[in-house]
């Protein structure tokens, strides 16, 4: 018996005349480009991630390169962020023309060692990514408080953490001073492409970052900033608006799943054997609903 890793047509089967009627609304609407499906998604994003802005961007990679242009990343500047990721992390940053400095993981969570950051730090820092790697969190109490003593922007990168909370009950995304999501098909919520989000919690970030998604014009034609076209389609947006009333339920059946692994692989005897090494849910004992929302189980 085959078990593939990921199966969309059985993922999208029970919403299949949800997502029909949606894309049938935008067709008949003919807003194609931001039309009102990407605002709605963009306000119910934000509060699902309690930040207070949403902007709709072409994909999770787009979200981290507009975050970067937004905070004036560029030649001759450094970003840490960690070597155990996408290639999308450092590679916005070198597009800019700037430096990924890479910074190693903790092993439990495979996520950005706190410990090992500050030595890491140069004049020519500008910013921090963490990422919070297959759907848990990075340890972001110490990496604000070290990105505040320095004067450091943090940028999460959440592309496979959509929901997932920190110790103390904050949702990723907004933990930081802007937060970068993916709904690539494959991520706990995925559209039928590529398409993105940025949040935020800064006015000023949130403007910028609108201006710099339509080519740095506003208004039309006049354009204040070098930005580029990362504007998220209205039929994708339309699509997650089906998809997001479902996203916490599909997590809660993702931590059952895991506790299931957990407890076979319990029982087989691998563990006490050395042959495998089961993930470790460090903040679980927190308490928080989504300590871990298990966008691969690793």
């Amino acid at each position: 018996m085959g078990v593939p890793l990921l199966d969309l047509k059985a993922h999208h089967e029970p919403l299949h005349q949800e997502i029909m009627a949606a894309i049938e609304q935008t067709f008949r609407s003919q807003t194609f480009i931001l039309g009102p499906e990407v605002g709605k998604l963009e306000e119910q994003i934000a509060a699902y991630c309690q930040a207070k802005y949403g902007i709709g961007v072409t994909s999770g990679t787009d979200a981290l390169l507009i975050a970067l242009m937004a905070l004036g990343v560029g030649p001759g500047d450094e970003v840490i962020t960690t070597p155990y990721s996408f290639f999308a992390t450092a590679g916005a940053v070198v597009r800019l023309g700037a430096k990924p400095v890479l910074v190693d993981i903790d092993p439990r969570t495979f996520n950005l060692d706190p410990g090992k950051i500050e030595k890491a730090i140069t004049q020519r820092t500008k910013a921090l990514i963490p990422v919070h790697l297959y759907g848990q969190s990075a340890d972001m109490g110490p990496i604000l408080d070290l990105a505040h003593r320095r004067q450091l922007a943090v940028i999460e990168d959440a592309a496979q953490a959509i929901g997932t909370e920190y110790t103390d009950g904050r949702r990723v995304g907004s933990i930081g001073t802007i937060g970068c999501f993916s709904f690539f098909p494959s991520k706990n919520l995925g559209c039928l492409g590529d398409g993105g989000m940025v949040v935020t919690n800064d006015p000023d970030q949130a403007e910028r970052i609108r201006v710099l998604r339509v080519h740095g014009s506003k208004p039309k034609y006049y354009h204040k900033l070098i930005g580029g076209n990362f504007r998220l389609d209205t039929i994708q947006a339309a699509v997650l608006n089906v998809k997001l009333k479902y996203l916490d339920q599909w997590t809660q059946r993702r931590q059952e799943n895991a506790d299931c692994y957990k407890q076979l692989f319990q029982q087989s005897g691998l563990i006490q054997k050395g042959k495998v090494q089961l993930p470790e849910a460090v903040y679980r004992i927190s308490g928080v609903k989504h300590y871990h929302i298990y966008n691969q189980f690793v």
